[in-house]
C-alpha cells in the first residue's frame, strides 16, 4: 500500500516540473520571436527627464549671523543739584528734546536774592576801594610836600590792597551764586527723546530725585556677539574698509545698514565670543533701545562668484559634484567646491558659468547617461533667490 501511494506522488510532482518547464520554454521562446534575443531590450533605456538651470556670476557677500540687542549710544538721568520746588515743567513725555532746550524751572526766589547781595557787596567794596585810592594819592602829594609821614602813605597803601582783595572776593561771590541759581533752570544735556514725568509743578526735589531721562536715538547702536572663529575675517575686513551690518527688526520691517564701529580687545574664554557694536542712522526711529534684532555682518566678498541653486549639487562618499548638461544629450559629471551657501543657492568653484547644471532628475543619472530636459523647464532656469550683488546668510 506504502509503494502505490509513493508512486503516485512521484508522478504528480513530475508532471509539475514538466509543466513548469513547458510554460517558461513558451513565454522564453514568445519573448525571442518579438524582442529578439532574450536581455537586449531589457537593457536599453530610454533618456532621464531633467530641469536645468544656467549659473549666475556676481559679486556674493560672505555673511556672519548673529542676535544683537540696540542700544542707545547715551542716556542721562535728570536729577536737580539742589533742593527746591518745580515752578514748571516745559516738556512732555515722550517728546524730542534738542541740546540747550529748557526743561524744566525751579523755584529761584532765595537764589536771585543771594546774587543781589553779591553783587550789592561788590558796589559797596567798590566804592570804598574808590575812596581810599584818591586817599592814598592825596598822602603821595603830601609826602612830597613833607606834610606827611611816610608811615601814613604805607598804611593807605596797604588800606588800598585790602580793598582791592575784598572787591574780588565779593565778585567770586556773585560768581558762586550766579552758579547756584543757574541750577534752578535745567536744559537738555544732549537731543533726544524724553522718557516718563516723574514730578508735576510744586513738587519738592532734591538732587535723589530722579525728574526724567533723555535718550539719544539718532545715531544709536546695535550689541551683539560673534564667535571667536569669524574674528579673523572680521579684522581684515575692518583693515580693509568699512564693514557693513544689516539688523532686521523682524516681520515686515526693511532691514537697515550701519557699519561696524566697535570689535572688543578680548574673546570671551566662557563662551569663546566676542563683542562688537555697530551704528546706525535712526531718524525715522525703527530702532529702539533694548529691541532684540537680526544682526549680519558681510566679513568679505567673493568677487565674480559662479552661483548656481544648492539642490544641484550632489555630495557623496567620493566628493562634491553636479551634473551638467552636455550638447550631445549626455550628462557629464563635474567635481566643484562649495565656497559659501546662502540661502537655496552656492557659490562653487569648478564650473566655467557658461554650463547647463541640472537640478531635477539627476539622482537616476550616471556619468554619459542619457537625458531629455525638460520643456517646462525652458532653455536654461536662473538661480532662485539670487541677489543682485551681495548673497546672504551664513
Amino acid at each position: 500500500m506504502k509503494k502505490n501511494t509513493l508512486a503516485v506522488i512521484a508522478v504528480v510532482v513530475a508532471a509539475g516540473i514538466g509543466g513548469a518547464w513547458y510554460m517558461n520554454r513558451g513565454a522564453h521562446a514568445e519573448g525571442e520571436g518579438k524582442n529578439g534575443p532574450a536581455g537586449a531590450a531589457g537593457a536599453a533605456q530610454g533618456p532621464t527627464t531633467v530641469n536645468v538651470a544656467a549659473p549666475q556670476r556676481q559679486d556674493v557677500g560672505v555673511d556672519v549671523a548673529a542676535n544683537g540687542t540696540v542700544t542707545p549710544q547715551q542716556t542721562v538721568d535728570l536729577r536737580p543739584q539742589t533742593t527746591s520746588t518745580i515752578r514748571e515743567v516745559h516738556i512732555r513725555e515722550g517728546q524730542f528734546v534738542k541740546k540747550g532746550q529748557l526743561m524744566f524751572s525751579l523755584d529761584d526766589r532765595s537764589d536771585r536774592a543771594a546774587v543781589a547781595q553779591a553783587e550789592a557787596e561788590v558796589a559797596r567794596g567798590k566804592a570804598n576801594l574808590a575812596d581810599l585810592e584818591r586817599q592814598y594819592k592825596r598822602s603821595q602829594d603830601l609826602v612830597a610836600q613833607k606834610f606827611l609821614a611816610q608811615s601814613a602813605v604805607d598804611s593807605l597803601q596797604s588800606q588800598v590792597e585790602a580793598a582791592r582783595a575784598a572787591v574780588a572776593a565779593s565778585a567770586a561771590s556773585v560768581r558762586a551764586n550766579q552758579v547756584s541759581a543757574s541750577y534752578t533752570t535745567i536744559r537738555a544735556p544732549l537731543s533726544g527723546r524724553v522718557g516718563a514725568i516723574n514730578v508735576y509743578g510744586g513738587s519738592l526735589v532734591q538732587p535723589a530725585t530722579s525728574l526724567t531721562t533723555i535718550t539719544q536715538l539718532d545715531p544709536i547702536d546695535v550689541a551683539f556677539t560673534l564667535p571667536e572663529s569669524s574674528l579673523g575675517a572680521l579684522l581684515a575686513a575692518q583693515k580693509a574698509g568699512k564693514v557693513a551690518v544689516q539688523a532686521s527688526t523682524g516681520g515686515e520691517a526693511k532691514p537697515v545698514t550701519g557699519e561696524l564701529i566697535f570689535v572688543d580687545n578680548t574673546v570671551d574664554p566662557t563662551s569663546g565670543t566676542i563683542r562688537v557694536k555697530a551704528q546706525f542712522s535712526n531718524a525715522d526711529g525703527q530702532l529702539w533701545p533694548g529691541q532684540y534684532v537680526n544682526t549680519r555682518v558681510t566679513v568679505r566678498t567673493i568677487q565674480d562668484a559662479v552661483v548656481i541653486p544648492q539642490n544641484a549639487i550632489i555630495i557623496n562618499a567620493y566628493g562634491t559634484f553636479v551634473y551638467v548638461a552636455e550638447k550631445d544629450g549626455t550628462a557629464r559629471q563635474v567635481p566643484i567646491v562649495r565656497q559659501h551657501a546662502f540661502g537655496l543657492n552656492a557659490a562653487v568653484t569648478g564650473l566655467n558659468g557658461n554650463e547647463q547644471v541640472i537640478t531635477e532628475g539627476k539622482q537616476n543619472l550616471r556619468p554619459g547617461g542619457k537625458i531629455k530636459i525638460a520643456a517646462d523647464a525652458g532653455p536654461a532656469a536662473k538661480p532662485q533667490g539670487a541677489p543682485a550683488t551681495k548673497g546672504g546668510g551664513a
